[in-house]
């Protein structure tokens, strides 16, 4: 099956060997996001700034993959304190609407650059 790219300047530069999103047929897979300010490259701070951050970066992808967040269909999110899963709650509902994604929350003990929350997801288009 042929897989496209997806990449949106709006969203922070892949920091390895990977796109931003791989469309295959009617499959969008989003790579992790972390909250990169796409200007700077550097950490927000603060975990309510990073987690909307991550969300606005998943955001930008979608949208350069012309979908939206009513596609997402499953989602992850990687917390370095599984304390801020409550506040991970919040922050989403600005986000989806329901019926709302599939979704995972995992504890990790680290992120890339130190990050303290990441997610990653797939959306299926029409």
């Amino acid at each position: 099956m042929k897989k496209i790219a997806i990449n949106s300047k709006n969203a922070p530069e892949a920091i390895g060997p990977y796109s931003q999103a791989i469309r295959t047929g009617n499959i969008i897979f989003l790579s992790g996001q972390i909250p990169l300010d796409p200007k700077t490259m550097e950490l927000v701070k603060g975990i309510e700034a990073q987690i909307k951050q991550v969300f606005e970066n998943l955001s930008q992808v979608i949208k350069a993959a012309d979908a939206s967040f009513d596609d997402v269909a499953k989602l992850n999110i990687y917390l370095t304190d599984l304390s801020h899963f409550a506040l991970v709650n919040e922050i989403m509902k600005t986000y989806f609407t329901e019926p709302f994604p599939a979704r995972a929350a995992i504890g990790v003990a680290s992120l890339p650059k130190e990050s303290l929350v990441e997610a990653d997801g797939f959306l299926v288009l029409e």
